[in-house]
């Protein structure tokens, strides 16, 4: 493969954090948490379609590149509380976006596949 291939931007965002869950989960870190951390209950609580194993993958999968960050609290029960990085707030304004441009696009594609 050419090493230009495997170097594509769109390539490394896809393979990184363009699975199903991901951008919901960032999207609720910064909304949600509007700049405060969050518990790992507040997330499930927004993403209810989300199993339990699949939400701890991405959030271990956001934390290993470095978009969100988790804090472990010593004590009984364990108190673990996950807020974006300083990398992954300069996400949002991208996130953000993109968001907007579906919500102006997808009502006028979906008509047009009727």
């Amino acid at each position: 493969m050419r090493p230009e291939y495997l170097a594509c931007p769109i390539r490394q965002v896809v393979s990184r954090f363009g699975d199903k869950w991901s951008l919901l989960v960032l999207y609720t870190l910064y909304v949600k948490g509007k700049g405060n951390p969050l518990r790992y209950s507040d997330i499930k609580d927004e993403m209810l379609d989300c199993s339990p194993k699949m939400l701890s993958a991405t959030l271990k999968n956001l934390e290993k590149i470095e978009l969100v960050g988790r804090k472990v609290f010593a004590e009984v029960p364990p108190r673990v509380e996950y807020s974006l990085t300083e990398r992954g707030q300069s996400l949002m304004p991208s996130i953000i976006s993109l968001m907007t441009w579906a919500r102006n696009n997808f009502d006028i594609a979906a008509s047009k596949l009727k």
